[in-house]
């Protein structure tokens, strides 16, 4: 029995030392020597050095003057980025249908010069919640939007779109895509941030105040 007990006990002890501490601290440094911003978080910096998220998570960008993501089911009102989750809604799901119906009305309603349909990502969240790029088409779809409110040409804001449209990796997997968060500093460096949403004034009920704390401000 103490013959078991030993060997259990040093088998428990190399195993922990090699899987729990070798083996992650071997990873680490190779990871931090080849791929040091990936192993980092891919964080984005913008022109002045700060950190401005990820280009691995998608954000919620409200001001019509950026590319808007994706929606996002990822936490209680999206975007959590310590919450990823999708909204295990199914295609014949009721609730699905009425949330992509009421989102294709208020996408109209924002972009009226932009043509019709709206592409199918624009209204559907991802597995994740937090996936950070749309479609070319997507993307463009929105550009007569951005265009207007920087009170710029749309061939403009099209050619920065057309510039930061990603292949498929490796020539094969996926499909083209674009990265909001990029397309949206490249916007800025370019043209300018523009003015910032006006934050609701405060009331003195709870509900109206969890409003205004939920307004988004895009950077």
């Amino acid at each position: 029995m103490k013959n078991v007990f030993g060997i259990a006990i040093r088998t428990t002890l190399v195993t922990l030392v090699v899987t729990g501490l070798i083996y992650p601290f071997v990873m680490t440094g190779v990871a931090q020597v080849l791929f040091p911003w990936r192993a980092n978080g891919s964080l984005v910096t913008d022109d002045k050095g700060q950190v401005v998220g990820s280009d691995l998570i998608a954000q919620g960008f409200a001001n019509p003057a950026y590319l808007q993501p994706r929606p996002s089911a990822a936490g209680e009102k999206g975007y959590d980025a310590a919450n990823s989750s999708g909204s295990n809604l199914g295609p014949t799901s009721k609730k699905l249908q009425d949330r992509i119906k009421e989102d294709i009305k208020r996408l109209k309603e924002e972009n009226p010069v932009a043509s019709s349909p709206v592409p199918a990502d624009l209204v559907t969240a991802s597995g994740s919640g937090l996936d950070p790029d749309v479609s070319p088409q997507g993307a463009l779809w929105q550009v007569p939007r951005i265009a207007k409110t920087r009170g710029i040409s749309p061939e403009r804001v099209q050619a920065v779109v057309e510039a930061n449209v990603e292949g498929r990796t490796f020539g094969i997997l996926g499909e083209p895509r674009v990265n909001v968060l990029l397309v949206n500093l490249a916007l800025d460096r370019q043209f300018g941030r523009p003015a910032p949403l006006p934050v609701p004034e405060e009331k003195d009920t709870a509900k109206d105040s969890a409003a205004s704390a939920g307004v988004f401000l895009a950077p």
